[in-house]
């Protein structure tokens, strides 16, 4: 055989042999590991230290110390694991406390890692596996479809805090950010230059997310994701259960339940958009302006998700589909939380809104239903002209529009 045919056969098997030889394992379980009934933060912290304290507790979870017992009891039965001869399983406290630390502060798999005292991909499996739980377990009482009832009583209280009549919820859509998913090429770079997944979301005048869609590339706007989503063509179907139209005080006419939304949605007869261009008249810059201030909830809404949950603050550096499982579990965590602890927004010191808007603003085009079109813009001009009205209009509102 030629010599160097003889090398590079030698080379080849060498190589082979690398590949089968077993990697021996240092330790079976770390040194550091081993430590974690007396030295983790769950054992360390969390039972003892901060159970003593609401304030510290509140801080470190971002809710009370019933909520999170609640939430356990709620979730203790599928988060459960067996026991094995070789190690304990990791109880559901312990799991739970250490997905809520994580979506709390942003932290890295690796920062939980030495301060929980389990390994990386242990804690990335509970964190993946304790947000589906989160989400399959409370969407069903916590973010249910409305009935008819439940749609009347989104819109007093929306009348109730904005002046808004016959509205059931405020639409838009946030960029979260993402590390660059491999192989994605620019289906998540969004106009902005940086890469993320879209979370849409329609919210009630209590900053609760009456739907949430998440997952849309980032390169796609807020108009073409919407109309890509379950809710949308529910609406368009007429299968949300909203209640007939009713004729508001000192009018002849009827009016439907609406939601509202930004330059971004297309008009339609249940989704109220702004009069568009700069040179407007006072109706319409006065139905603008009362149009915003129903609009600012679904605002306010993003924003105190954001400053709950800080790990929207940062890159998420997962996969796109625990990316989704994340951002889902902030959204029903946060009606959860409102309801159990009976939220009041002016009593809470995330007023400031630090989620900027990054949504993609863009002029739409005509919807082909031109009959459809026609009736929105009907909509849409009572609506303007009932807030000029002596029934429907604002002392200060000139002062404003």
């Amino acid at each position: 055989m030629n010599p160097k045919k003889k090398i590079v056969l030698a080379y080849y098997v060498y190589r082979r042999l690398k590949k089968q030889e077993r990697r021996k394992r240092r330790f079976w379980i770390h040194p550091i590991l081993k430590k974690r009934g007396e030295l983790g933060a769950f054992h360390t912290l969390v039972k003892n230290q901060l159970r003593e304290d609401e304030a510290k507790f509140y801080n470190y979870f971002r809710m009370q110390k019933t909520t999170f017992d609640k939430l356990l009891q709620k979730l203790s039965q599928k988060l459960k694991h067996q026991d094995t001869n070789m190690r304990q399983s990791i109880p559901p406290a312990e799991r739970l406390a250490v997905t809520l630390r994580y979506l709390a502060t942003g932290a890295t798999f690796t920062d939980l890692h030495y301060t929980y005292r389990i390994g990386v991909k242990t804690i990335s499996c509970i964190v993946r596996e304790v947000c589906q739980c989160i989400w399959s377990e409370l969407c069903k009482e916590y973010m249910k479809m409305p009935s008819k009832e439940d749609w009347l009583q989104i819109a007093n209280k929306f009348q109730e805090s904005s002046d808004f009549p016959l509205c059931l919820g405020a639409v838009d859509g946030k960029h979260i950010r993402v590390i660059k998913p491999v192989d994605s090429g620019s289906m998540f770079l969004n106009y902005k230059h940086y890469f993320s997944i879209v979370l849409m979301a329609v919210v009630d005048s209590d900053y609760n997310f009456i739907f949430v869609d998440i997952g849309a590339y980032g390169k796609e706007c807020d108009s073409s994701v919407f109309k890509e989503t379950a809710f949308w063509k529910n609406l368009t179907n007429n299968t949300l259960n909203l209640p007939d139209e009713i004729r508001l005080a000192g009018t002849d006419y009827k009016l439907p339940f609406v939601f509202v939304g930004d330059e971004a949605f297309a008009l339609h007869y249940h989704l109220l958009r702004p009069f568009g261009g700069h040179q407007l008249d006072q109706l319409k810059r006065t139905f603008n302006y009362r149009l915003t201030r129903a609009r600012r909830f679904v605002e306010c809404g993003f924003g105190i998700l954001a400053n709950k949950w800080r790990i929207l603050h940062r890159p998420l550096n997962v996969s796109i589909d625990l990316a989704v499982d994340i951002v889902k579990a902030c959204c029903i965590l946060q009606n959860f939380v409102h309801k159990e602890e009976k939220f009041q927004f002016d009593n809470t010191s995330e007023r400031e809104s630090t989620f900027e808007s990054e949504s993609e603003l863009t002029q739409l085009p005509m919807t082909n239903a031109v009959r459809g079109n026609l009736l929105a813009n009907d909509v849409r001009n009572k609506f303007a002209q009932y807030f000029m009205s002596n029934e429907g209009s604002l002392s200060y509102q000139n002062n404003y529009a």
